[in-house]
Order: C-alpha cells, then structure tokens, then sequence
C-alpha cells in the first residue's frame, strides 16, 4: 500500500514522503465529547464480529470530522478500517473508497504531543518544495485498542 518511501530531517524530525493508495474501508463515525472513543468503540466491536483483531489484519486511519470549534466541547471523529485481505462479505458497516495520495508522514509518540507533531509537520511541508493538497488529512493508528500505546503515524496531504 505505500509506495517511495524517502527520509527527511528537520531539526530531528524525520519526514517520510508516501504514496497511499487508494484503498476500500469501513467507516466508523463519533460526535461529541469524546467522538474518538465512539468511533474507536464502534470500530473494535466490527473487527471482534469479523475475527480481525490480530497482529497485521488491518489497518486503522482517523480524522476530525468536523473539527472541533470554539465555544463547543462537540466535534465529530471519523474511524477507517482496512483489513488486510479486504472487507469481508456482508460486512454491514458503511463503506468508503478513499482514492489515495502524496504525503508526508511524521511519528507521532504520544496523544500528548500530537498536536505539536502535527504543527511541526505542516511546518515541514511549509519550507519544503511540496505544497498544501485537498485530500484527506489522517491519523494511523498502531495497537489502538492498548491503551497505554498511543503511538500514530501522522499524514499531511501534499502535491
């Protein structure tokens, strides 16, 4: 699924350049306080249904959708789930086709600093020869239902 992988360090922080392809998944949907853990929740029960929580059977992407907005705790939280041999027959969730694209990839180690991961990648992409693309913006996820691994590849569309 990831094409020409090539490293970049700004000031200790390396940047991957990757093509994702397109790709079919399951949608999972939160909104509220705490949308994450709602679509996340929603998300994990699918893949226990379908016998596919196990180690490289799918891959899980997420995103704000909406962002959040001043004066209001809600915002919306979007899961995609990618199993590795393909959606299974009569899945039952919603499902997307996302067409892919150019990005550049930072790691992110903690929910605590992702924010800040994500600032000093579009920092990035700001001094280098790639610009802002439309796609999607999107979170990776490993091991999301390890509470004490928050880990995340972070990816920021560019052209």
């Amino acid at each position: 699924m990831v094409k020409g992988l090539k490293g970049h360090l700004m000031e200790n922080f390396e940047v991957k350049i990757v093509t994702l392809e397109a790709l079919k998944a399951a949608s999972f949907y939160g909104f509220g306080e705490t949308p994450e853990m709602d679509a996340h929740n929603a998300a994990k029960a699918w893949l226990e249904k379908h016998s596919l929580i196990k180690p490289n059977g799918y891959r899980n992407f997420g995103f704000n959708n909406p962002n959040p907005s001043a004066g209001s705790p809600n915002y919306g939280y979007e899961v995609w789930i990618v199993p590795s041999k393909g959606l299974p027959e009569d899945h039952g969730a919603k499902e997307i086709e996302f067409p892919g694209g150019l990005y550049a990839v930072a790691y992110c180690p903690s929910l605590d600093v992702i924010g800040q991961t994500w600032q000093k990648l579009v920092a990035w992409r700001d001094s280098s020869k790639y610009e802002r693309a439309p796609h999607q913006w999107l979170e990776e996820l490993y091991a999301p239902w390890e509470f004490s691994t928050d880990r995340f590849d972070l990816y920021l569309p560019i052209k």
